[in-house]
């Protein structure tokens, strides 16, 4: 009973913490998403250079998607001409950070772990999306001076260039479709965030809570005296365990914080929330068969070199500047009315995304 009464007390705490950044960060990325064309994305991203991965890297960074989410749009991106280092920096920017998971990192470790976050997984998609376009460059494809559709020429035939022909007003290809601008509406945008974006990591959100609030009760102490002792260790199992996992970014906060919480140092829970959003089984796959063998080991290898780097970085900066990082971490201070009222919003929305799918079938 004591187990089961500290596991929802630290359930709360970590929902408290949280809450806020979350429901506010998606209300911003619902409104993000209705400003931003969906064309702005694919426009830049063409050309095998440096400022194409930056420019990929840079979009990717605020936008609010989790690494299932970001596998069509990556596709698409590919499809439409983007090379492959600026597809892989889209890759792995985009699921490792977001508006949402920005607001939630700094509300529960503060601004210095939020801004070293933000920057090395800049770093380390640039770095990927760089070593791509050097060592894995497109093949040319030789395209064929006229094309007609007959029994000989038939595979030089283009969807997307019957599409221009056959519609002068939209653009539509198997991979894309540019529809005519809209006006802002601040009921899409809401919509878009609690509704579509906040439905795709409900689950995922729902789970990294309970498993960290179990991570901050069920370690035994002594395991967490080993993994302090022997920091390396720490790092090889949460590499072995966050490449295969799923988790989103701002699901995977919660993890890192009750690895923190039980001892372990801040630079293994950043190993965590950098290789855990930005791989899993399903992504590996997508991007083997999307980029090749090649790209996929430059993926893997900036993922978990780079993790592990800016970890022990990270643990040096903190060693060097005498501040303990589990000071950082705030769960457990007075909560306020607002932090309350956020977290029984934001179970409310999970709760129903859990019990929607059951009701619709029912009504069937």
């Amino acid at each position: 009973m004591e187990y089961l009464t500290l596991f929802l007390n630290a359930v709360v705490d970590l929902s408290n913490a949280m809450a806020p950044y979350i429901l506010f960060g998606l209300l911003f990325a619902g409104i993000l998403h209705e400003l931003v064309p969906d064309t702005l994305v694919t426009k830049h991203l063409g050309k095998e250079n440096i400022w194409s991965v930056v420019k990929s890297t840079l979009f990717g960074i605020p936008l609010p998607v989790c690494s299932c989410g970001v596998i069509p749009l990556a596709t698409s991106i590919k499809k439409s001409g983007a090379s492959k280092g600026a597809t892989l920096s889209f890759l792995i920017s985009t699921p490792i950070t977001g508006v949402d998971s920005i607001l939630a990192t700094y509300g529960i470790f503060g601004w210095i772990f939020t801004l070293y976050r933000v920057i090395t997984s800049m770093l380390i998609a640039m770095i990927a999306g760089i070593l791509t376009n050097l060592f894995d460059k497109e093949e040319e494809v030789v395209k064929p001076r006229f094309s007609a559709v007959n029994n000989k020429s038939v595979s030089s035939f283009s969807p997307t260039s019957f599409a221009v022909a056959s519609s002068p007003k939209e653009v539509t290809s198997c991979c894309v479709t540019q529809p005519e601008k809209k006006g802002f509406s601040f009921v899409s945008a809401v919509k878009y965030a609690f509704l579509t974006l906040l439905g795709d990591i409900a689950k995922p959100l729902f789970w990294g809570l309970i498993i960290g609030a179990l991570i901050t009760v069920a370690i035994p102490q002594n395991l967490s005296d080993i993994l302090v002792q022997y920091s390396w260790l720490s790092y090889l199992i949460v590499i072995v365990i966050a490449v295969p996992m799923y988790v989103c970014a701002t699901a995977s906060l919660p993890i890192a914080a009750g690895l923190m919480l039980s001892g372990v140092s801040a630079g293994a829970a950043f190993v965590f929330l950098s290789a855990g959003p930005a791989t899993n089984t399903v992504t590996i796959g997508v991007v083997k068969k999307m980029l090749g063998t090649r790209s996929l080991y430059i993926y893997l290898g900036s993922i978990v070199v780079g993790s592990v780097l800016f970890g022990l970085g990270l643990d040096y900066l903190f060693l060097a500047s005498e501040i303990d990082p589990q000071s950082l971490v705030h769960l457990y201070e007075e909560v306020g009315v607002i932090s309350m009222l956020s977290s029984v919003v934001l179970w409310g929305f999970v709760g129903w995304f859990f019990v929607e799918p059951y009701l619709r079938n029912r009504m069937r």
